[in-house]
Parts: structure tokens; C-alpha cells; sequence
């Protein structure tokens, strides 16, 4: 294989995964998380529900092991160059894209991190990660806290096809 039969493949490999990408970015954008959930509905807040969806996802992917690692990456990358456009798209200059990518991409590793040990209590990665410990309210974290652990426990029961076709657990 050449290198650019690699790079033209990997590109082939990534656009299968923009549906599930896509599906994602709707669940994290979607407004009951800041109605009733009172996340903050700000670019930061948007970016703390994307990422904890995203997190999730990737949770599940690792779960597959191998049979799901290259997904796994493509999909980070899909995540990282919409990230990209995206603070392009705020008017964030090029020089320093890359900081605000990387301080993402560091803050997707806390929420990874966060929810792999949350042990089946997402609460506190809540309070910490989407709240910033200062929940509007219990009953508002309690909310949000379910309503993801909700999506884990779907994301647990969906076959490894479906979850890459994007057909994702609805809420």
C-alpha cells in the first residue's frame, strides 16, 4: 500500500464514521440539557456536553478492544478537526488553534478519565467536568447525571454495527 493509498483509505474510513460523529454532536447539542438541565448554554457549556456524549462513545468503543480501535481513532480525529473549524469559525487565529485544540483534547481525557472510574455513579465527573462544581442545583446535576447514565446504559446494549452506523440510544 502507498502512502497516499493510506491517506486517501484513512479519509474513506473517517467519512463512514460522520454519521456516528454527527449523531453525537445532535445529543450533545440538544436543548434539555440546557432547559432542564442547566447546563450552561454558552460555547463552553456546548463543548462540556459534545464532549461528555463523545467521551461516552469512545467508552463503549474501548470496550470492544481491538475490533474497534481504528474506529476509535478515526472518530478522535473527526472530533479534533471539527474542533478546529470550530474555533476557526469563532475567530480564533491561527496561531494559536493549536493550544485551544490541545487544551481540549486534554479536557476529553479528564471526562474519559473521569467516567471510565465513575463506576456506574456519572454524578460527581458531572459536578466536575460539566458543572465545574457548581451545579445550579442537585436536582439539575441529579438530572443531567442521569440522563447520561441513561446513555451509557444504552450505548451498553447496542451492537458494535449499529453504534458505528450512528444509530445511537435515544433519550
Amino acid at each position: 500500500m502507498t502512502f497516499l493509498d493510506r491517506i486517501f483509505r484513512t479519509r474513506r474510513d473517517s467519512a463512514a464514521l460522520r454519521p456516528l460523529y454527527d449523531s453525537i454532536v445532535a445529543i450533545g447539542r440538544d436543548p434539555s440539557w440546557y432547559r432542564e438541565g442547566a447546563v450552561p448554554d454558552t460555547v463552553d457549556g456546548r463543548f462540556d456536553m459534545v464532549s461528555a456524549i463523545f467521551s461516552l462513545v469512545l467508552l463503549r468503543l474501548e470496550r470492544e478492544g481491538d475490533a474497534a480501535r481504528r474506529e476509535s481513532v478515526q472518530l478522535t480525529e473527526i472530533f479534533i478537526d471539527d474542533m478546529d473549524a470550530s474555533l476557526r469559525q469563532i475567530g480564533i487565529g491561527d496561531f494559536v488553534v493549536g493550544k485551544h485544540v490541545g487544551k481540549m483534547m486534554g479536557a476529553l481525557g479528564g471526562r474519559l478519565g473521569a467516567f471510565r472510574s465513575a463506576q456506574g455513579d456519572l454524578a460527581p465527573a458531572v459536578r466536575r467536568n460539566i458543572f465545574r462544581d457548581s451545579p445550579p442545583s442537585e436536582d439539575r446535576l441529579s438530572w443531567v447525571a442521569g440522563r447520561l447514565d441513561l446513555f451509557a446504559a444504552g450505548l451498553g446494549d447496542l451492537p458494535l454495527d449499529a453504534l458505528v452506523d450512528g444509530k445511537l440510544p435515544t433519550l
